[in-house]
C-alpha cells in the first residue's frame, strides 16, 4: 500500500477557529486520513498551530501575557477543541518549536548560499507614538483594491489581495491606533522569487492539471502576474530569529523571519517534532521521497498562493530534494447566512461553541456533506437542523434504533437466525456493493460532498429494504422471514459502522460496539462482503445503543438563532 503524507493549513494561534476554518482544512484532511488508514495505507497526518507574527504579539498584549505563555495556552486550548472534534492527527505541533527553528534557519542559509536571498534597505512604516517600526500586520487601513477599511498591511481579509503596509489608504498603528506614521529606512532579507519564476512555473505545470480547478487557477493567476521578490524578515520580538552566523548585523537588530516564511516549513518541523516524540524517522517522509510518498495538502482558497507558489519557490531554491506537494485540495469559503465567518469580528459559529451545543458527529457530517468545494456554501441554522433531522436522526439513527429495538423485543438479545437469504436480500447486496463502490470512488477522488451523498444513499438503502420487507408485518405470519430481515438489517448496521467511520467516528464506534463479536477487526468492507451481508452471524449478542442523533426541534432552532443571529452582519 502507498504511503500518504497529509497536512492541513496551520490554524493561527490567536483564538479558537470558526466552522469555516474547520471545513476548509482540518476536517476534510481528517476524513481522508481516516479513510486511507481503513483501506490499509500508511498515513502520517501532520498539523500544528501557527504561532509567529504580529497577531500573536497583539493578542498576548491584549491579555497581558508574555507572548510565549499566551501561545502555549492557546495551543492547548485549540488542541482540546480538535480533540473534541475527533481529529486524529498523528501529531499536532507548534511552529515555535526548536525543530521548526532549526529547519527554518537551515532553509534560509541554503537559500543564501544559492543566491536566492538578498539583504536590502527598504523604507518601512515607523510609529513615533509606539517607538518602533511596524511590521505589516501592525498597520491597518483601507484596502486600495476593494475599499475594505480594516485591511491589514500584509493582506486584505475581504478581497484576499496581498498588500504591503505602504499600499494602505489612511494607515494607522494596530498597537496604539496612531495615524502619525512615518516611513524610515531599515534593512531586511528578501527572497528572490523573481529568479525562481521559471522553475515554479515548470513545477506548477507538471501538477496543475491534477489539482482542483480552484487551486490551479489561483496558482496560475499569481504566476501570470509575475513573482516578486518578497521580504522574509520582520521587526518583531517573537519568531524564528535570523541566524547570527549568517547575518550578524540583522541578528543583532533582533530581526525574525516573516511568519509566512517559517509557517510552511513547520510541516517539516512538526514531522520532526513527531519523530522526536515517538522515535519515528521524519526524513523518510520529506527528503528524497518523490516516488515513495503521496503528499496531499488541505486548505482554504486564501492559503493557496502560499502553498502552490511561495513555499514551492522556497523548496526549489534550497536545492535539496525536499518533498513537494502532489495534490492541493483547495476549498472555497463556508459563509454564515451569505456573509463571511470572521475570527477577528467574531461573526458566525466557532468550534468550541459548536461542541457546547451538540456532539462532534453532528458537525462533522453536516460540514463535509456541505463542503464548499465547487463554490462558496452558506451555513444557516435552518439548513443545519434540516440536515441533522433528515440524514442523521431519521435515515441513520432511526434505522439503527428500530431494527435493534424491534429485534430485542421479538427475538431477545441475540441476532436471530431466520431463513436463507432470498431475492430481496440479493438485490440489496448488489445495491450496497454498487453504492459502496461509488463511495470509495468519490473518497479516492477527494470529492467530499459526493462521498457524503453516496454514504447517505447507503443508509437510505437500508431503510428501503426495511420498508419493502416490513418485519413488523412478517412476524405475524412468518417468524423466520422476519428474523432473516432483521439479521440482514443488523449486518447493514455493522457495515455502516465500518464505512461511516471517516465521517462520524464516535457514532460508528457505538454502532460497532452494539455487537459482541469475538474478533471484530474489520477495517473495511469488500465487494463480496457487501453483497453477502453476513459479517454478523446469528447468535451474536447485541445491545441497543442510546439514541445516536436527537432530532432538533423548532425550539432548538429558535434558540440557536437567538444566540448566534440568523442573518449576516454588515
Amino acid at each position: 500500500m502507498a504511503r500518504h503524507l497529509i497536512t492541513s493549513a496551520l490554524p493561527y494561534i490567536n483564538g479558537i477557529k470558526h466552522l469555516g476554518n474547520m471545513v476548509g482544512s482540518m476536517l476534510p484532511a481528517d476524513v481522508y486520513s481516516r479513510y486511507l488508514r481503513q483501506r490499509g495505507h500508511e498515513v502520517l497526518y501532520i498539523c500544528a498551530t501557527d504561532e509567529h507574527g504580529t497577531p500573536a504579539e497583539l493578542a498576548a498584549k491584549e491579555q497581558g501575557l508574555p507572548v510565549a505563555e499566551f501561545c502555549a495556552q492557546a495551543h492547548d486550548a485549540q488542541k482540546a477543541v480538535y480533540d473534541g472534534f475527533a481529529l486524529a492527527f498523528d501529531y499536532f505541533g507548534r511552529s515555535s518549536s526548536a525543530e521548526n527553528r532549526e529547519i527554518t534557519q537551515h532553509f534560509a542559509r541554503k537559500l543564501q548560499e544559492n543566491g536566492f536571498i538578498e539583504e536590502r534597505a527598504i523604507r518601512q512604516v515607523y510609529s513615533p507614538a509606539d517607538g518602533r517600526f511596524l511590521p505589516d500586520r501592525y498597520v491597518e487601513g483601507t484596502c486600495p483594491h476593494c475599499g475594505y477599511d480594516k485591511a491589514r498591511g500584509d493582506q486584505c481579509e475581504n478581497c484576499t489581495r496581498v498588500l504591503d503596509p505602504t499600499d494602505l489608504i489612511n494607515p494607522r498603528s494596530a498597537i496604539s491606533g496612531s495615524t502619525d506614521l512615518e516611513v524610515r529606512e531599515t534593512k531586511h532579507l528578501f527572497l528572490l522569487q523573481s529568479k525562481l519564476q521559471n522553475e515554479v512555473e515548470a513545477w506548477v505545470a507538471r501538477h496543475e492539471d491534477d489539482w482542483p480547478q480552484l487551486a490551479s487557477s489561483i496558482a496560475r493567476k499569481w504566476l501570470t502576474e509575475g513573482l516578486h521578490d518578497r521580504a522574509i524578515t520582520r521587526d518583531l520580538d517573537w519568531g524564528v530569529p535570523v541566524p547570527a552566523d549568517t547575518w550578524p548585523e540583522l541578528a543583532a537588530e533582533g530581526k525574525v523571519f516573516y511568519v509566512w516564511f517559517d509557517a510552511p516549513i513547520e510541516y517539516l518541523g512538526a514531522t520532526k517534532e513527531w519523530a522526536d516524540a515517538t522515535g519515528g524517522e521524519w526524513k523518510s517522509w520529506w527528503y528524497d521521497v518523490d516516488t515513495d510518498v503521496r503528499y496531499t495538502q488541505f486548505m482554504a482558497k486564501d492559503n493557496v498562493p502560499f502553498h502552490t507558489v511561495m513555499f514551492p519557490a522556497t523548496e526549489l531554491g534550497v536545492r535539496e530534494p525536499w518533498k513537494k506537494v502532489d495534490y492541493v485540495k483547495a476549498f472555497n469559503w463556508l459563509t454564515y447566512y451569505g456573509g463571511k465567518f470572521s475570527t477577528s469580528q467574531r461573526r458566525g459559529v466557532f468550534t468550541d461553541q459548536a461542541l457546547e451545543i451538540l456532539p462532534a458527529d453532528y458537525w462533522r457530517y453536516f460540514l463535509i456533506a456541505n463542503a464548499p468545494e465547487s463554490d462558496d456554501s452558506s451555513f444557516t441554522w435552518e439548513h443545519f437542523t434540516a440536515t441533522v433531522n433528515k440524514d442523521l436522526a431519521d435515515t441513520l439513527g432511526n434505522f439503527v434504533n428500530r431494527v435493534l429495538s424491534f429485534s430485542r423485543k421479538r427475538f431477545g438479545d441475540d441476532v436471530p437466525a431466520g431463513g436463507e437469504p432470498g431475492e430481496a436480500e440479493a438485490r440489496l447486496g448488489e445495491e450496497i456493493a454498487r453504492l459502496l463502490a461509488e463511495y470509495e470512488s468519490q473518497m479516492e477522488a477527494l470529492q467530499f460532498r459526493k462521498a457524503a451523498a453516496a454514504l447517505r444513499a447507503l443508509w437510505s438503502a437500508g431503510n428501503s429494504y426495511l420498508e419493502e420487507k416490513a418485519p413488523w408485518l412478517e412476524i405475524k405470519t412468518d417468524q423466520d422471514a422476519a428474523a432473516l430481515t432483521l439479521r440482514t438489517a443488523m449486518n447493514l448496521i455493522h457495515l455502516y459502522s465500518v464505512v461511516s467511520e471517516p465521517f462520524i467516528p464516535t457514532t460508528a464506534a457505538a454502532m460497532r460496539q452494539a455487537f459482541s463479536l469475538a474478533d471484530d477487526t474489520a477495517a473495511w468492507v469488500s465487494e463480496d462482503e457487501a453483497k453477502s451481508l453476513s459479517s454478523v452471524p446469528a447468535g451474536t449478542p447485541f445491545t441497543v445503543p442510546p439514541v445516536m442523533f436527537a432530532k432538533l426541534t423548532d425550539d432548538d432552532l429558535a434558540a440557536y438563532k437567538e444566540r448566534f443571529g440568523g442573518e449576516t452582519a454588515a
